[in-house]
C-alpha cells in the first residue's frame, strides 16, 4: 500500500498556510478545506487539526514539525474555546457538511448544506459551539439569534457534552 503524501503547511500564529498547489489545491477544490488568500491556502486552526488527524496535513513551526498533541495545546492557547469548537467542527465535517469561519458575521461557523460548496450558494446555518458544562445565558442566546436573523440563516447551536458528543439545536422564527 502506498502512503499518500501529506500537505506541507506552516503554523503562523492563528492560521496555518500551505502553498496553493498539489494536494492542497485538490483538497480545496474537492472538499473546500481552507480559503485561498494571496494564492496560498489558509486553514483555520480547527481545520488544520482535523486534517492532521486525517493524516492529510503536516504542520511545521519555524522548520520544526508539530505533532497533533502539541498543535492542540498551542491552538488552545490562541483560540478561546478551541476544544469545543474543534469537536463541533469535526462532527459536522464527519457528517458531510462544509464548515467555514463566520467571524465577520459575529459567529463561530457558517455551515453549508450537504452537496453545496461556498460560492455556489449561501450557507444554511450560523453555528455556535457551546460547552454543556459552561451553559448559555439568555443574553448570549439572544445575541446568537440576532446574528442568525440578520444574516438570514438558521441558528444552529452545538452543545458539547462531557463525552465530547454533540447535540444540535436548530432555532427558527415562527409567526403564530
Amino acid at each position: 500500500m502506498v502512503s499518500e503524501k501529506k500537505i506541507s503547511a506552516s503554523f503562523l500564529g492563528k492560521i496555518v498556510i500551505a502553498e496553493n498547489k498539489g494536494q492542497a489545491k485538490e483538497l480545496y477544490s474537492k472538499s473546500r478545506f481552507g480559503e485561498i488568500i494571496d494564492n496560498k491556502i489558509q486553514y483555520m486552526l480547527v481545520e488544520a487539526l482535523y486534517l492532521i488527524e486525517k493524516n492529510k496535513l503536516a504542520v511545521k513551526e519555524e522548520k520544526k514539525s508539530i505533532k497533533k498533541d502539541e498543535f492542540m495545546r498551542e491552538a488552545s492557547k490562541k483560540e478561546k474555546n478551541f476544544l469545543e469548537r474543534y469537536i463541533v467542527f469535526r462532527d459536522m465535517r464527519n457528517r458531510g457538511y462544509i464548515v467555514k469561519t463566520a467571524l465577520k458575521f459575529g459567529a463561530d461557523f457558517r455551515v453549508y448544506d450537504r452537496g453545496v460548496k461556498p460560492g455556489e450558494d449561501h450557507a444554511k446555518w450560523i453555528l455556535f459551539p457551546v460547552s454543556e458544562s459552561k451553559g448559555l445565558t439568555w443574553h448570549s442566546f439572544s445575541a446568537m439569534n440576532r446574528v442568525a436573523h440578520s444574516t438570514r440563516k438558521s441558528l444552529l447551536i452545538g452543545i458539547v457534552d462531557s463525552e465530547s458528543d454533540v447535540t444540535y439545536y436548530n432555532v427558527a422564527w415562527t409567526k403564530p
